[in-house]
C-alpha cells in the first residue's frame, strides 16, 4: 500500500503538535497517547476485579439463598405432610411416636386404633330409677327366619333403655303482678317472680339453653333457632339471641372481674393463647386457668402488656406456659411446657430428612432423637410424681441428673440452623425452668391442660368465624369464661346460666362457685 502524502508543513497551524498535516508525529503527543492508555487499560483490570469481587459475593448469596430455600421446602413439605398424613410407612416407621409399633418379632407395623391392649371398656351405667315399665309378649313368629313353630319360655329378659322427653310446645306463663308506688323515684314499681325476667317476653329457660348451646355446644345462632322452633316450638330470631348474650354479659360483669382476681391469686396457672378474628381485622384470644378457673380475653394485641393486664404486675403463682416471650415478665417461678418442646424437636427432624444430603447434618439427627426421648422421659416422671409412683424426696436428686444428662445432649454445636436454636435454648440460662414440676407438686411438665381449655375456642372460631363488634368481644370473653369455670366447679352450666339471667350478681356468683368459698 502506497504511503500518503501530506500537504506542505503549514506554519500557521495552531495545533501545530497534534495537526494531521504534519508529515510525522510528535513525541510528547504519542507519549501523552501511551500513557492514557495505560490508564485506560488499569482502569479496565479495575472494573474487571470488581466485576469478579461481585461474582463471589453473588456466589456466596446464592448459596446461602440455596440453603435457605431447602430448608423452606423442608418446612413446607413437613408441614403439609402433617397436616395431611399418608397412611403408609415412613423412614422412622420403627419409632413409636410416628404412629407405629414394633411387633415381637422386630418387624414394624401400624398401630391399631383404639384404646390401647388390656386397657378397660366403658360401659354405660344401669340407671338407678325406672320410669316405666312395658310389658313385651313373646312374638309368634320368628323375626329371623319367619316360622311360626315357636315355644314359649318362662324366663323374661329384661332391657333398659334410656331416652329424652321432647316437650314440642311453650310454657305460656301470665305473670300477675302487684304495683307501689315509690315517691323516690316517683314511678310505680314491681317484683319479678322467682323464674321471671322483667320485661322479656321469652323465659329464663329458653334463654339459658340457647346461651347454652352458643358457648357449651358451639352451635351457630340460626341453628339455635332452628333448635328451639322444630324442638320445643319456640320461635325466635337471630337478633332475639344476641340480646340474650348481651343481657347475660352484662349481668356477670362483675363476676368476671373477679375471676380475673382469683386468677392473679392462683398459686398454679396455665396460660396460653389463639387468633381471633373482629370484623375481619385480627385479634388473639388468651387463656388462662386451672382444674378449678378458666378465664378467656380477648384482645387486639399479643404483646406482654396485655398479660400484665390479665396476670398483674405483682403475680406470684407458677405459670405453665409455652417458650412466648410476652410472658416472660410475668412471675418469678414458671414451667416451660415439655410437650411443646418434643413436638419442635420431631417438626425438626422431618425438616432436616427433607433437606438433600449435601445440607444434612450429621449431628443434628441424633440429637433431636435423644431430645424426644430425655423430654419424653420426663413426661412420665412427672405424671408418677403426680400420682405418688414416685416419693417426692427423690425429686430433687432426679432434678440434678436430668440437668446433667440435658448438658450432655446440648454439649456439641449444630450447623442445622433449627436445631441449633434449639440447642441453645436448652442448654441457655432459662434451663432451670424445665424442670419447675420437681420443685413444686401440682405443677405440670407440660401445658396440655391450656391447649384442652382454648381448643373449643379454636372450634368455635371455625363456626361463627369470629365476632363482628366490640359488644361480641366482651360476650365472647365473659360467656365462655363463666361456661367452663361452672363445669370445673362441678355446676351445670345451664342452670347456673339460668340463675345468672334471673337472680342478682352475689346470688349467681354463689351458684357459680357451688355456694362455696
Amino acid at each position: 500500500m502506497p504511503r500518503p502524502t501530506y500537504p506542505p508543513y503549514d506554519f500557521t497551524c495552531p495545533y501545530m503538535d497534534n495537526c494531521p498535516h504534519l508529515n510525522g508525529l510528535s513525541t510528547t503527543w504519542v507519549f501523552g497517547e501511551y500513557e492514557r492508555a495505560d490508564d485506560v487499560y488499569h482502569e479496565h483490570l479495575r472494573i474487571i476485579d470488581n466485576f469478579r469481587d461481585a461474582l463471589e459475593d453473588r456466589d456466596d448469596r446464592i448459596s446461602i439463598l440455596e440453603r435457605d430455600n431447602a430448608e423452606l421446602k423442608a418446612k413446607y413439605q413437613a408441614l403439609h405432610q402433617r397436616q395431611f398424613k399418608a397412611n403408609k410407612r415412613t423412614k422412622h416407621a420403627d419409632r413409636q411416636d410416628d404412629g407405629y409399633r414394633v411387633t415381637s418379632q422386630g418387624n414394624s407395623e401400624r398401630k391399631k386404633r383404639g384404646a390401647p391392649v388390656g386397657h378397660s371398656g366403658w360401659f354405660r351405667p344401669t340407671p338407678k330409677k325406672i320410669d316405666r315399665t312395658v310389658s313385651v309378649p313373646a312374638p309368634e313368629t320368628c323375626p329371623h327366619c319367619g316360622s311360626n313353630n315357636l315355644t314359649l319360655l318362662p324366663e323374661i329378659t329384661d332391657h333398659i333403655q334410656e331416652d329424652i322427653v321432647i316437650v314440642a310446645r311453650p310454657k305460656v306463663t301470665l305473670y300477675q303482678h302487684g304495683e307501689a308506688y315509690c315517691p323516690k323515684c316517683r314511678r310505680a314499681v314491681m317484683r319479678a317472680a322467682e323464674d321471671e325476667i322483667l320485661n322479656a317476653p321469652i323465659g329464663p329457660v329458653a334463654k339459658s339453653a340457647a346461651i347454652y348451646f352458643r358457648y357449651r355446644i358451639g352451635v351457630s345462632y340460626r341453628k339455635t333457632q332452628e333448635i328451639l322452633r322444630e324442638l320445643f316450638g319456640l320461635d325466635c330470631v337471630p337478633a332475639s339471641l344476641v340480646g340474650f348474650d348481651r343481657k347475660a354479659a352484662s349481668n356477670a360483669t362483675a363476676i368476671y372481674n373477679d375471676l380475673k382476681e382469683k386468677i392473679r391469686t392462683s398459686s398454679v396457672v396455665h396460660a396460653d393463647e389463639t387468633s381471633w378474628r373482629n370484623d375481619g381485622v385480627s385479634h388473639f384470644v388468651w387463656y388462662a386457668g386451672n382444674d378449678d378457673l378458666a378465664f378467656f380475653h380477648i384482645d387486639r394485641h399479643r404483646s406482654a402488656a396485655v398479660a400484665k393486664a390479665i396476670f398483674g404486675e405483682d403475680f406470684a403463682g407458677i405459670m405453665v406456659r409455652d417458650r412466648y416471650a410476652a410472658y416472660n415478665g410475668i412471675g418469678m417461678d414458671w414451667q416451660s411446657c415439655l410437650a411443646h418442646i418434643i413436638t419442635r424437636a420431631k417438626e425438626i427432624r422431618r425438616e432436616h430428612t427433607l433437606l438433600p444430603n449435601a445440607e444434612r447434618d450429621t449431628n443434628a439427627e441424633p440429637f433431636l432423637c435423644r431430645v424426644i426421648d430425655f423430654f419424653s422421659h420426663a413426661c412420665d416422671m412427672g405424671q408418677k410424681l403426680a400420682s405418688g409412683a414416685i416419693s417426692w424426696q427423690k425429686a430433687a436428686s432426679i432434678e440434678k441428673e436430668f440437668l446433667k444428662k440435658l448438658s450432655n445432649i446440648c454439649k456439641k454445636p449444630l450447623r442445622f440452623k433449627p436445631a441449633e436454636t434449639l440447642r441453645a435454648y436448652l442448654a441457655g440460662p432459662e434451663q432451670t425452668f424445665l424442670f419447675t414440676f420437681l420443685r413444686h407438686p401440682g405443677v405440670p411438665p407440660t401445658n396440655n391442660q391450656a391447649e384442652q381449655s382454648i381448643r373449643h375456642m379454636v372450634i368455635f372460631r371455625k363456626i361463627c368465624f369470629g365476632t363482628r363488634s366490640e359488644s361480641g368481644l366482651k360476650t365472647h370473653s365473659i360467656l365462655p369464661s363463666l361456661v367452663q369455670t361452672a363445669r370445673r366447679q362441678g355446676v351445670q352450666p345451664r342452670v347456673f346460666l339460668q340463675t345468672l339471667l334471673t337472680a342478682d350478681p352475689a346470688a349467681a356468683q354463689a351458684a357459680l362457685y357451688n355456694n362455696s368459698t
